[in-house]
C-alpha cells in the first residue's frame, strides 16, 4: 500500500497536470471562439486571430499533417476491417494529427459559428440595411489594412492584384452561375471558405458572401439545428433533410478544401509570395461591392437618403472598430506566412 505522504503528492502532481492541460484547453477552446466569431463576420480573418494568437505555426503544421492516406490508414486502424483494430498506430496517428488540439480549437469555432449565425439571421431580418453597412466598413477597413502591409514591386504583382478585384467585384454583383443554391455552389463555398479560415486576412465569410451564399447557408445551418432540436420534442424528421442536405455538402467541400486550394494556395505563396497576397487582398477590395448588391436584391428596400444614411453610419461603425483592433490588438505579419 502506498504512503500517506506519497500518495498526497501522487495527487498534487495529478492535479497539477489536470489544471494544466484545463487551462490549455480553455485557451484553445477561446482562442477557436474568436476565430470562428471573425470568420463568421466578414473582415478580420480566423487566419489572423491565429497568426496573433500564437497558435498559427500549429495550426498550419497539424493541418498539413493530415493528408488523405494518413486519413485512410486512421480508418484502418480504428475500424475492424483488413488487419483488424491498431490502437498503438490509431494512438500514433491521432499524435501527428494533433488531434486533442484540432478537435478542442474547431469546437469553439463551430460554437462560435453557431451563436453568431443566430445573431446574423435576427438582425438580417429586422435590420438589413444596417448589417451590411457594418459589413462594408469592416471589409473596407480591413482591405485598407492589408493593403499597407504589400509590396508591389513588378507589373505582374499589379496583374495579380487587378485579376484579383475583377474577379471579387464580378461575382460579388450576382454571377447568374453562383444563383439558385445548387449543392455544387455549396460544395464550392465550402471548399473555398473554409480554405480561407487558415490564411491569415481572407475571411471565410467574405468569401460566402463574394459567392451570395453567405445569408442562405447560415438559414441552412440554422434550420438544420432547429430540426434537430424539434426531433427531441417530436417533431418530422423530414425536416433536416433539405437544410441538412446543404450543411453536409458545405462541409464536405470544406473538408476537401483543405486537402485541395489550402494546400494550392501554400504552395503559391511558397512560388510567388507577394503576387499571390496581392490577389487575395485584392479580392477583399473587389468584396466592397458585395454588401451594397446583398442590400439591392432584398425585397421592400430600396435606395433612400434614410437608406444611405442608416447605411454609411454603421459603416463608420464597423470601420472604426477595425481600426481600434489594428491599433491595439492586430499584428499582421505576411512575411511570416
Amino acid at each position: 500500500m502506498m504512503p500517506p505522504s506519497e500518495r498526497s503528492s501522487t495527487d498534487m502532481e495529478t492535479g497539477i497536470d489536470s489544471s494544466s492541460i484545463l487551462r490549455r484547453s480553455t485557451k484553445i477552446f477561446t482562442i477557436g471562439l474568436l476565430m470562428g466569431s471573425a470568420d463568421a463576420v466578414p473582415g478580420i480573418s480566423g487566419g489572423t486571430v491565429a497568426l496573433i494568437s500564437g497558435i498559427y505555426g500549429r495550426l498550419i503544421t497539424a493541418v498539413t499533417a493530415i493528408t488523405p492516406p494518413r486519413f485512410f490508414d486512421l480508418l484502418r486502424a480504428v475500424l475492424p476491417l483488413g488487419t483488424g483494430i491498431s490502437r498503438q498506430r490509431a494512438s500514433e496517428l491521432l499524435k501527428e494529427f494533433d488531434a486533442g488540439f484540432v478537435a478542442t480549437l474547431l469546437t469553439g469555432i463551430a460554437t462560435a459559428v453557431v451563436i453568431v449565425g443566430i445573431i446574423i439571421e435576427y438582425v438580417v431580418a429586422r435590420a438589413p440595411v444596417l448589417l451590411f453597412g457594418f459589413f462594408f466598413g469592416l471589409i473596407a477597413a480591413s482591405a485598407v489594412i492589408l493593403w499597407r502591409e504589400l509590396t508591389m514591386r513588378t507589373i505582374g504583382h499589379w496583374l495579380a492584384a487587378f485579376v484579383g478585384f475583377s474577379l471579387a467585384f464580378g461575382l460579388s454583383g450576382g454571377v447568374q452561375l453562383l444563383e439558385g443554391g445548387s449543392l455544387v455552389v455549396v460544395f464550392i463555398a465550402g471548399a473555398f471558405a473554409v480554405s480561407a479560415m487558415i490564411l491569415p486576412g481572407i475571411s471565410g465569410s467574405l468569401l460566402l458572401i463574394i459567392l451570395g451564399q453567405y445569408l442562405s447557408m447560415y438559414e441552412s445551418l440554422n434550420s438544420f439545428l432547429d430540426g434537430i432540436s424539434g426531433l427531441v420534442t417530436g417533431g418530422e424528421f423530414e425536416a433536416i433533410i433539405a437544410p441538412g442536405r446543404e450543411v453536409f455538402t458545405f462541409l464536405f467541400g470544406g473538408l476537401i478544401g483543405l486537402f485541395t486550394v489550402a494546400r494550392l494556395i501554400r504552395r503559391l505563396l511558397n512560388k510567388n509570395r507577394e503576387a499571390t497576397l496581392a490577389f487575395l487582398v485584392a479580392l477583399v477590395f473587389g468584396a466592397l461591392r458585395a454588401p451594397i448588391s446583398e442590400i439591392s436584391n432584398i425585397k421592400d428596400v430600396t435606395w433612400t437618403m434614410a437608406t444611405v444614411v442608416e447605411f454609411g453610419g454603421l459603416a463608420f461603425v464597423g470601420t472604426m472598430l477595425v481600426l481600434i483592433l489594428n491599433w491595439y490588438a492586430l499584428d499582421i505579419d505576411f512575411g511570416s506566412l
